[in-house]
């Protein structure tokens, strides 16, 4: 049994296994380099509804500090430490 089918959840009927697994396969093509998290499949006559909630996709943040584009100040020397600390914030009130 795939893992992914622990996630998938068959509303109104059954379905065999390859078809979720089809309906599994069209959603991460849709969103690639995703993970799907839940996924429903709801029966409708001769109509299938997916809903779907995909996993968040991790990210750093990224700013603009004196003039440079940083994710963390880790690697920064004394000097750019004290450049970063001694500059003006400004703020919107």
């Amino acid at each position: 049994m795939h893992e992914v089918l622990n996630c998938v959840t068959v509303k109104n009927g059954t379905l065999p296994e390859e078809e979720i697994l089809a309906y599994v396969a069209h959603v991460e093509k849709e969103n690639p380099n995703r993970s799907i998290e839940s996924m429903t499949i709801e029966l409708d006559g001769d109509y299938v509804n997916l809903s779907y909630v995909l996993k968040p996709v991790p990210f750093e943040r990224i700013r603009r500090i004196t003039g440079y584009l940083v994710g963390t100040m880790d690697n920064w020397n004394d000097a750019k430490r004290a450049e970063e600390r001694d500059r003006v914030k400004h703020n919107l009130s």
